[in-house]
């Protein structure tokens, strides 16, 4: 058995680049992966020199999802067990689907069970053409539980209940179909693409990211109604006097860069 970290993380320029790195297990989670990448995720979060999280695996796959020795050790946990076991996968979940930074997937060869809900809580997922997605939970008589709130936001109830009841495999391109992949590009090409979007968004304001993250997300899970108009309005009334607001304008009007970008 390997020595090397099962994630590895690399801070380059502002973007963190967070490899799953059990490549003879395909990346699969067990409870101490699990509560390893939480902590990663939120030592991120207070990293105030990070603007944008990638997530990626090494190997032949980005996540194959439970690891099979940890299923067999679940196998005779009592029902508490289970459950503080499942909470703590939420919980995983919860932190990356709510981390205050932009969060791109990076995603090649298998993304299975929980690997999918990986790829449904980031803000952005890229897929190489040689990705296999599958909620392959009910072969083995289980359900998706922990990562069903992100996935069936992602690819929306009626797909969901094709998919966590058949557990078919699918590819990239009917991942983008259904809405749980932004993109599929060739494999070869796939960091290329990524690199793309970072260069992209190196250009934005990172409080502004973060803020319009925020703002998608409240705006997507409520009704338009005069509570969310008013919200809205209070959000961009902050973000236009305070600081990154008003540089941005400033240097949008003075045809310089702005201070981020000086960085």
């Amino acid at each position: 058995m390997s020595n090397e970290a099962s994630i590895l993380v690399e801070r380059t320029a502002g973007i963190a680049q967070v490899s799953m790195n059990r490549p003879e297990r395909h990346n699969a989670f067990d409870d101490t992966f699990i509560a390893e990448l939480t902590g990663i995720l939120k030592d991120l979060e207070r990293d105030q020199s990070v603007r944008v999280v990638v997530l990626g695996g090494n190997g032949k796959s980005f996540s194959a999802g439970a690891d099979l020795n940890w299923m067999q050790r679940m196998a005779g946990y009592t029902r508490e067990q289970n459950e503080a076991d499942a909470l703590a996968l939420a919980e995983l979940m919860e932190t990356l689907d709510g981390l205050g930074k932009p969060t791109i997937a990076k995603v090649h060869g298998a993304a299975f069970g929980g690997g999918v809900g990986l790829v449904a809580c980031c803000d952005i997922a890229i897929a190489s053409e040689n990705a296999t997605f599958c909620l392959s939970e009910v072969k083995l008589g289980l359900i998706p539980a922990a990562i069903s709130p992100y996935v069936v936001k992602a690819m929306g109830e009626q797909h969901a209940r094709r998919y966590f009841v058949t557990a078919e495999r699918f590819g990239s391109a009917e991942a983008v179909r259904i809405g749980l992949v932004h993109e599929h590009v060739a494999a070869a090409s796939l960091d290329a693409r990524v690199e793309e979007l970072l260069a992209q968004m190196r250009g934005n304001g990172p409080e502004a990211m973060a803020a319009a993250k925020d703002l998608a997300r409240a705006v997507g899970r409520g009704p338009v109604n005069r509570a969310m108009i008013e919200d809205t309005a209070r959000r961009i009334a902050i973000i236009r006097v305070g600081d990154e607001g008003q540089e941005g304008m400033s240097a949008f009007l003075e045809k310089r860069k702005p201070a981020w970008l000086q960085e």
